[in-house]
Formats: structure tokens, sequence, C-alpha cells
């Protein structure tokens, strides 16, 4: 990964798991792992609770359609890493009712959401609900919320460059879908737990609220969108618009500048989690004013 800290940073407790799991699977940690272990109140927290909800939940969507929506939003993001994982957790999880090769063998209401989710995270300033008149509400409502969750690990897995080790695609998938994307309590838990009842809510509070290297100020500005200082403003773009860009030099260049890698991380992090969030209520508006009285 680009940095060194989200391999060798983790608090004692997620270093014995990390060491444990991959010695009795003989397979190393995959990344996605140590990156949502490493300092986990920022924004790990919430987004588990969500992921495990939106993923493996009650749903109008199968688990392996909801696999194969998250394999959608990675190929937008040209993910490689998500992608392929989706696509084998979308055979995994499923019983046959979708091929993650094949398109076509989505059922309508399935391609339907699938298209309104690429036009939300592509341009959620002008998206409409058109694609998915007659779906009922909730069944959007949960797709919005698995497109939100891999909108902000697709940005995150390019930007700390994240890759499939030999072995991973197998052991990580099956240890995903086992435990239903839940992680033990005692590794995620950091500081004061706050939840208002409202994803987009606890989300945002977790990135400003939870300490760390940055100002709430600058992480601010990189969950909003609002300008920022150079070097810092070009790479926040890039995480926001086309982290799929970044390179070791993008990273190179920003340590240079004299920002530390916690500071990269959680700059990272408010950028993904802002982009996400501005797609997802963008599509709740859209849904919203589709269901208005007329």
């Amino acid at each position: 990964m680009r940095l060194s800290i989200l391999d060798h940073g983790h608090r004692r407790r997620a270093k014995l798991f990390l060491g444990l799991t991959s010695r009795r699977s003989g397979v190393a940690s995959p990344d996605i792992v140590k990156m949502l272990l490493y300092r986990p109140g920022l924004f790990a927290q919430p987004l588990l609770d969500l992921t495990a909800n939106a993923m493996r939940g009650p749903s109008y969507w199968t688990a392996g359609e909801r696999e194969y929506l998250a394999m959608s939003t990675a190929q937008l993001h040209q993910c490689p890493f998500c992608a392929v994982t989706h696509a084998e957790l979308t055979r995994i999880a499923g019983t046959g009712e979708i091929d993650p090769d094949d398109a076509g063998s989505a059922r309508p209401e399935l391609t339907a959401v699938r298209t309104f989710l690429e036009a939300v995270s592509r341009d959620p300033g002008s998206v409409d609900a058109a694609t998915v008149t007659e779906l009922p509400r909730h069944a959007v409502a949960e797709a919005l919320r698995v497109n939100l969750v891999w909108n902000i690990v697709n940005r995150l897995a390019n930007a700390f460059g994240f890759v499939l080790r030999d072995g991973q695609l197998e052991t990580g998938t099956r240890s995903l879908h086992r435990f239903g994307y839940r992680f033990p309590g005692f590794l995620i838990s950091e500081g004061t737990k706050t939840d208002f009842g409202d994803t987009g809510r606890n989300l945002r509070h977790a990135i400003l609220a939870t300490p760390g290297t940055t100002d709430e100020t600058v992480r601010s500005a990189a969950l909003l969108g609002d300008a920022l200082p150079e070097p810092l403003q070009s790479y926040v773009t890039k995480v926001r618009d086309a982290s799929h860009k970044i390179t070791d030099a993008d990273i190179d260049a920003l340590k240079a500048a004299g920002y530390s890698e916690d500071a990269l991380f959680e700059v990272t992090a408010a950028a993904a989690v802002g982009a996400a969030l501005r797609s997802f209520d963008a599509g709740l508006r859209a849904l919203d004013a589709r269901n208005a009285p007329r």
C-alpha cells in the first residue's frame, strides 16, 4: 500500500488479530482489512455498521444482487481490487440469479437501479429517478446505501493502492460472506461511538469530530469540496473525481510538501466520504422528487 501506516501502524489488538488470521489462513491480510482496522474511529466504525446492514441485512435485493451492484460501482471507479472481489462475491453470495460476467442475466429491476446508481455516481448534480419509477422507494433507498458504501471504499482502495495477493481472493471473499461484513467489536471500537440514527450524519460526525493530525477545518474542506492549499487541493480533487489516476508520485509529492501519512489518511478519508455522500444525498433527493405529489 502507499501508506506504510496501513501496513504497520495498528494498535496491538489489531496487530495480534492480523497476525493470527494470517497464520491460520496462510495468506497475508487483505489491504481492505488493514485499512479498516487502522484508526477505526475516523470512519470505519459507522462505515462497517452501514456495510453489514446494506450488504447482508433484510432487503428487496438478494445478497448476490447487492454484490453485483458493488461490482458495478467498482467498475465505474476503475478499481480492479474491488471489481474482482465483488464479482467473486456475486458468485458466492448468489444462488445463480445473476451472472457477474453477463449483464443480460440481471432482472429488469436490477438493471434499472444499476443505471440510476451509475448516474448518481457520475453526475450527482443532474440526476433524476426516471429509470426507477416502477421500483418501490425502499428498494431504491437500499440500493443507494450499497452504492454509498462502495463509492467510499473504491476511492480509498484506488488512493491507497490496494492489490490482491496470492490466495486473498478465495480466503478473503469467503470470510467476508461468512461473517456478513462484520468485525469483532473489540477491533473497531475506538473512542466514543455516536449514533444519530442517520447514516450520513454518523459518517460526517466521525470524520470531523475524531481527534487527528489535521485540523477539523481541513477535513471539513475535503469533505465538502471547499478550497484547500496546493498540492492538497489537486490531490483531493483526484480522490473525489478520478481516484484511479492517483499514483505513488502524488503521495510522494504530498509527503515532500510536509504532510504526514496520518494527515494524508485523514484527508483522503474525508474526501472519499464527502464525495460519496454527495451522490447519496442527490439520489435520495431525486427519489423524493419522484414521489412528491404533483
